[in-house]
C-alpha cells in the first residue's frame, strides 16, 4: 500500500493519500483547497490515478479541495451519509467498504464532533479518525449539531474497540504529533481517560466528559462562515462579481 500523510500549516489539517501499488488507484482523504497543486504533483510523481476524494465530515476550518480535484481529474467526491451537501457523487454509510484495487477502506460512523462524521479503517491496520479523536485529544462539539455524549460513545464504543495496535491518524494536530495507536489513546488520551483513587488509568465518566466539553468556551474557527457553506458545495467557492 502507498500511504502518505500531508500537512496544511494554516489549518493544521492532515490530508491522507492512499493508493494500491498494483492498480495505481488512489484516494485523498480530507483534501485542502490551497494544497490541491501539491497533492496533484505527488499523484503525478507516483504515477497514480485519483479515483475519489473522501471526507470525514463537513469541515469548518478549511475549504475542501474535492470540488477542484473533481473538476481537474474526474474523480468522485464521497461524503458521510446524512452530511448536508448538495454535490456529492456518493454518500458512504456505516460499515460500508470502498476499495482501491485490493485495499479496503471501511467506514465507521462516529458522530459527535458533527452530526455526520465518519472514521475510515484503511487496510485493516490504521484508522483515519477525522475530528472524532485526535492524538491525546478530540474535536470540539459546540457547533454543526455537535453532541458530546454522541462523541463519547463514538470513541469509547467504536474506536476503542479496535485492536490496540491499530494506528491512529487524525484529521488535525496542533502540537506536531503525527501518529498514535488505539492502545496509546485508551491509556493516555486525557479527554477520555482519567485516574482512579489508586492512580490507575480508568475510562472517564460519560457525564463528566459531557460537562467538560460543554465548558471549553472556545473561539469559533476563523474560516467557519466561509468554509461551511463552501464545503456544503464540495469546496466550490462562488466567484466574486466586481
Amino acid at each position: 500500500m502507498i500511504f502518505r500523510q500531508l500537512f496544511d500549516k494554516e489549518s493544521s489539517t492532515y490530508t491522507y493519500l492512499v493508493a494500491d501499488p498494483a492498480t495505481r488507484e488512489a484516494a485523498l482523504v480530507d483534501p485542502v483547497l490551497e494544497q490541491v497543486e501539491r497533492d496533484l504533483q505527488l499523484i503525478r510523481e507516483l504515477n497514480l490515478a485519483l479515483k475519489f476524494c473522501l471526507e470525514t465530515h463537513i469541515h469548518a476550518d478549511h475549504i475542501t479541495g474535492t470540488g477542484k480535484l473533481r473538476k481537474l481529474t474526474g474523480c468522485q467526491g464521497i461524503v458521510p451519509v446524512n452530511a448536508q451537501v448538495n454535490c456529492a457523487d456518493y454518500c458512504v454509510q456505516d460499515g460500508e467498504i470502498v476499495t482501491l484495487g485490493k485495499i479496503a477502506i471501511k467506514a465507521y460512523e462516529t458522530p459527535g464532533h458533527t452530526d455526520s462524521h465518519m472514521a475510515y479503517l484503511v487496510n485493516g491496520d490504521r484508522i483515519l479518525t477525522g475530528d472524532a479523536m485526535f492524538i491525546r485529544g478530540c474535536g470540539r462539539t459546540d457547533f454543526q449539531s455537535g453532541d458530546p455524549g454522541a462523541l463519547y460513545d463514538s470513541v469509547t464504543q467504536k474506536l476503542f474497540t479496535l485492536p490496540d495496535e491499530t494506528l491512529v491518524y487524525p484529521a488535525h494536530d496542533y502540537r506536531g504529533c503525527t501518529v498514535s495507536t488505539i492502545g496509546e489513546e485508551k491509556k493516555w488520551n486525557p479527554r477520555f481517560v482519567g485516574r482512579d483513587l489508586s492512580g490507575a488509568e480508568a475510562l472517564r465518566d460519560r457525564d463528566n466528559f459531557i460537562k467538560f466539553m460543554n465548558n471549553l468556551h472556545l473561539q469559533m474557527p476563523k474560516k467557519m462562515m466561509e468554509a461551511v457553506p463552501a464545503n456544503q458545495d464540495c469546496g466550490m467557492v462562488p466567484a466574486i462579481v466586481a
